[in-house]
């Protein structure tokens, strides 16, 4: 591919007191980073890795322009002048590496993981456990003061710009919409009242930092939730943003507790470039689109469409810190890409940790995953091309070691060759495609085809053996479960056995549902069909209805199967997958008429079906087939007998549902180390 194919992608974008040398912005994302003890250092890695990696602008992730704005009670934010000085330390890594970077102010307001947090009106976030207090005239007074104070702090620390955070459903987007802003004085009531208050805080920045600053506002151009505001209201909006000193205009979509999912994998490529394309006939100054953009075509295709003046990317910077560089280069087919699985990233944040990547665990760790070349190369063999081999392998080969992967298949990716056939899944197509690649330039030497055993490996001259073999099903203990009904997740996924209409799964972890999105859903792949995503989930295109919903009855075709979820667990089905897709994968099972039931006891399986037990009640469910989801074994037989030094790594090492996260993370760690 030759750079000519993204000639869109690749022009730089003239701002008047500054040119941005593309159209990519790197988009705000909270890393976890901000609150660690010396993160300011980490960011500066982070970052600086990123501009090196060509990306036009970079924008941090959200820090609070006080205590009231701040995610939660640890996080810092920027107000004093040890904060610049820390902040320096940032804007000097990125323009030393010959980027440009604008610091994001977030004020989370009822978002806020905190008992003092405030908003326009004391309405509770359906997501957050705390009840915001009103902001009082004089409160709200302070707060402006505050956004000005962080602005000109970061202007002070170096930063190129600001990114005002009005939308997602944080302050800012809070006082806009009725949904919150219940306030009766000049802050609440007409929307342009409800509209003052950014208003106020951008014009008041733009005259503290001057002219010759990047002031990005962004702009909630679909709320998709009951209360948002309207098309003309937002054009409205951004007519006046636009006059009150903002330099571009970036895309909000949804707000964190809309119920409908915008970057999750289930959602297409690039689905709401539409939105901005709709607005930017409208405002007066450049627009950036955002969601789901994870690949140079994509982005390429939005910006010829004329849908947006620039496109923000913000996990495929996690995924792949050289995106750009290899779009402008000719090597696109060589970039990680974002799967779009939010496992390390948005879940590690949920969940108080550091955010990584899947596919990248030095995303975020750069300080700690350094790759350099071996003080002795050694001859390792590694067996078993799934996610952990694949990872350790290439990352071996590429410090200098020589490796040879064994896999027992026709193909690599392991596991990925099993979730790529899941709807919502198909990205992971993209990672085998990259290690495909990767294989190529690192030097391993593949063979396919070949069972490694013991005795070979024992008559070998390699120095060390990696043991990435994976894992086998886990059989329970029922009556009946060598009965002709029954079908392991295997037989359904791998070995696309015929299933019949009436179907039991026995487990609901990641796998238990992944085999019923197939069952309900399918091979038929419609993932990137953005009309029918939208009709789905109750998202009117022509955005005559408020906030993209109100009014629209989402579009759910029941399931021609009838597919019973089990497990034998009292607690709510679904509650241990993904904090940030687990409602997705629910939801669309729910529409689909599939029937979930915990606290199951099964008795046996015969030629009726699935005898279970509930609360002491016995059922019976006249199933076709029962379908095996109840975990896994390690598989570890080359290590009886081994006299070579070996390590087990990922499924072989713990078998936990099918956990490429962790495989990945714990090849590429090994393999730093050997």
């Amino acid at each position: 591919m030759s750079d000519t194919q993204y000639a869109n992608l690749l022009k730089p974008l003239d701002l008047g007191f500054t040119q941005l040398k593309n159209r990519v912005l790197m988009g705000s994302m909270h890393t976890g980073l901000e609150e660690m003890e010396n993160g300011h250092l980490r960011m500066a890695a982070f970052f600086a890795e990123r501009a090196k990696g060509g990306v036009g602008l970079i924008v941090t992730g959200g820090f609070g322009p006080n205590k009231d704005g701040a995610i939660h009670p640890k996080t810092k934010y920027m107000q004093t002048e040890s904060d610049v000085a820390d902040h320096r330390i940032i804007t000097d890594a990125v323009h030393a590496a010959g980027g440009k970077i604008c610091m994001q102010i977030l004020h989370t307001g009822r978002y806020a993981y905190s008992p003092n947090l405030v908003a326009p009106s004391p309405i509770q976030a359906p997501i957050n456990a705390f009840v915001p207090h009103e902001l009082s005239e004089q409160e709200i007074e302070q707060q402006i003061q505050d956004f000005v104070t962080a602005a000109h702090n970061a202007k002070k620390a170096g930063y190129d710009g600001i990114e005002l955070m009005g939308s997602e459903g944080y302050l800012l987007n809070q006082f806009i919409a009725t949904r919150t802003n219940h306030r009766e004085d000049q802050w609440g009531g007409s929307f342009e009242n409800r509209i003052r208050l950014p208003l106020t805080i951008l014009k008041q920045i733009r005259e503290q930092v001057g002219k010759q600053f990047i002031i990005i506002y962004r702009l909630s151009m679909l709320d998709l939730v009951e209360g948002g505001s309207s098309f003309q209201e937002t054009v409205e909006l951004g007519k006046a943003v636009a006059a009150a000193g903002a330099t571009i205009i970036n895309t909000g979509v949804g707000w964190h507790e809309a119920r409908i999912p915008t970057i999750a994998a289930k959602v297409p490529r690039g689905a709401f470039g539409w939105v901005t394309g709709k607005y930017r006939k409208e405002l007066p100054i450049p627009l950036i689109t955002s969601n789901r953009i994870n690949t140079p075509e994509v982005a390429e295709a939005i910006l010829a469409r004329g849908d947006a003046d620039m496109v923000s990317m913000a996990r495929p910077f996690l995924a792949d810190p050289d995106f750009v560089i290899k779009t402008a280069t000719g090597k696109a087919k060589l970039i990680n890409t974002c799967i779009a699985c939010n496992q390390a990233c948005l879940d590690h944040i949920f969940n108080e940790k550091i955010a990584s990547c899947l596919v990248n665990p030095r995303a975020c760790h750069e300080t700690e995953i350094s790759i350099h070349p071996a003080s002795s190369n050694k001859k390792i063999a590694v067996v078993g091309a799934g996610p952990a081999g694949l990872a350790f392998a290439t990352t071996a080969a590429q410090r200098g070691h020589e490796v040879t992967l064994y896999e027992a298949s026709d193909e690599i990716g392991g596991q990925f060759n099993i979730a790529k056939n899941i709807p919502g899944k198909r990205e992971f197509h993209e990672t085998i495609r990259y290690f495909k690649h990767q294989i190529a330039l690192t030097g391993v030497k593949l063979i396919l085809g070949h069972r490694a055993t013991t005795e070979t490996l024992n008559h070998s001259d390699f120095d060390e053996v990696i043991i990435a073999t994976g894992i086998l099903p886990r059989k329970p203990e029922i009556e009946g479960i060598t009965h002709k009904k029954v079908l392991s997740y295997l037989d359904v996924l791998k070995q696309h056995a015929h299933v019949g209409n009436k179907v039991a799964i026995i487990g609901a972890g990641g796998i238990g549902f992944d085999v019923c999105e197939y069952l309900v859903d399918g091979n038929e792949d419609t993932s990137q069909d953005i009309a029918k995503f939208m009709a789905k989930w109750g998202v009117d295109t022509t955005l005559k209805a408020r906030a993209g919903v109100e009014g629209v009855q989402p579009l759910n075709t029941p399931s021609e199967r009838d597919v019973y979820l089990l497990q034998r667990k009292t607690s709510k089905i679904g509650q241990d997958l993904g904090k940030s897709t687990g409602w997705i994968h629910r939801t669309e099972l729910k529409n689909k008429g599939v029937k979930m039931l915990s606290g199951c006891e099964y008795s046996h399986i015969n030629d009726e079906g699935l005898h279970i037990t509930i609360n002491g009640e016995p059922r019976l469910l006249e199933v076709d087939h029962v379908v095996i989801c109840a975990g896994q074994e390690p598989l570890r037989e080359l290590t009886e007998g081994l006299t070579k030094p070996y390590h087990l790594i990922g499924g072989a090492d713990l078998a936990v549902e099918l956990d490429a996260k962790r495989a990945i993370d714990q090849g590429t760690r090994l393999a730093i180390k050997i």
